[in-house]
């Protein structure tokens, strides 16, 4: 029995694991994701820091994207940039690929 006992903890660490890996790239997405944006808006190296962390807690109001494309899509648009939704996720998949790419690389 301690054969499948091992085996499922196995299983359990290797979820827990990818869990934790995907948490760790979708929050560099939205680090990314949120120095893009702030590089659109022209701002300053201190405030691109502040918004960058802005937009990784807003990722924390819901479950998905949509907290985060909401939150670009109005900040952009109040700073007169022209953008769409379909333009804030195109860049969500842009920096997904980058912020995969970098934890792969790293290790």
């Amino acid at each position: 029995m301690t054969t499948f006992d091992d085996r499922e903890r196995a299983f359990e660490n290797m979820f827990a694991n990818d869990q934790e890996l995907q948490f760790r790239i979708q929050a560099r997405r939205n680090r990314l994701l949120g120095e893009w944006a702030a590089a659109k808006m022209g701002l300053t190296p201190e405030e691109t820091d502040a918004y960058a962390k802005a937009v990784v807690q807003a990722d924390f109001e819901e479950a998905g994207d949509e907290d985060v494309i909401r939150k670009l899509v109005g900040d952009m648009t109040s700073a007169g940039i022209d953008i769409d939704e379909p333009g804030v996720r195109a860049a969500l998949d842009e920096q997904a690929v980058i912020a995969r790419r970098m934890f792969i690389e790293a290790q």
